[in-house]
């Protein structure tokens, strides 16, 4: 009996292709797994930060710019006023439509105003669609709408000293839901008209 079993000995000629490639499946099986797992967890934190940057675009750029001038109307005389500031909004290019509102207080947008007497940070506005629009209060590409804005009592405008209104700087800022703060800085001319074109 020992002489048959004397044939085998202690060396690596038993060690086959066989046996190879069950251990070389084994290592790529493993990598596979690891490598799914991997990209799978790339991939999820590459379409986070594609949102992150997307949101952060939207925040920083303006959804709706100025169209055309700012018009004040006012009252001259002895004791002039500014009454009211129209200003003419439309969407920014590539940017989506903004649910502007009936007024300032069902609208989706807030108006700031302020000068060296008072800072409203939300003023009484009215908007009138102009041109072609679709009869909704959604401001859309080719769409214009009208901000008419009262010039908010205890401001320098409002004033009737007429120091005080002619020749003034005030500040507009309109602030849509989604996107940047559109400031507007105008001067007041040095004669208060019913109809005033601001520089």
């Amino acid at each position: 009996m020992k002489g048959i079993f004397s044939i085998f000995r202690k060396d690596d000629k038993a060690f086959t292709g066989l046996e190879s490639a069950i251990v070389l499946t084994a290592f790529v099986v493993v990598a596979a797994v690891f490598s799914y797992v991997v990209l799978g967890a790339g991939f999820t934190t590459s379409d986070t930060a594609k949102k992150t940057i997307d949101e952060g675009v939207k925040q920083t750029s303006s959804s709706v710019g100025l169209a055309g001038d700012v018009i004040a109307k006012g009252t001259p005389g002895a004791t002039p006023t500014v009454d009211n500031i129209t200003i003419t909004l439309q969407l920014t290019a590539g940017q989506s439509p903004v649910d502007i509102g009936a007024d300032s207080t069902t609208g989706m947008m807030v108006v700031a105003y302020s000068d060296s007497f008072l800072y409203d940070p939300e003023t009484v506005w009215t908007q009138t669609f102009i041109g072609d629009n679709d009869a909704d209060d959604v401001l859309e590409q080719h769409e214009k709408v009208q901000i008419i804005i009262d010039v908010p009592e205890g401001s320098k405008l409002q004033s009737g000293n007429v120091s005080n209104v002619v020749n003034t700087e005030f500040r507009i800022e309109v602030k849509p839901k989604i996107g940047a703060i559109v400031p507007i800085t105008r001067v007041t001319p040095p004669q208060i008209d019913a109809v005033m074109n601001l520089r």
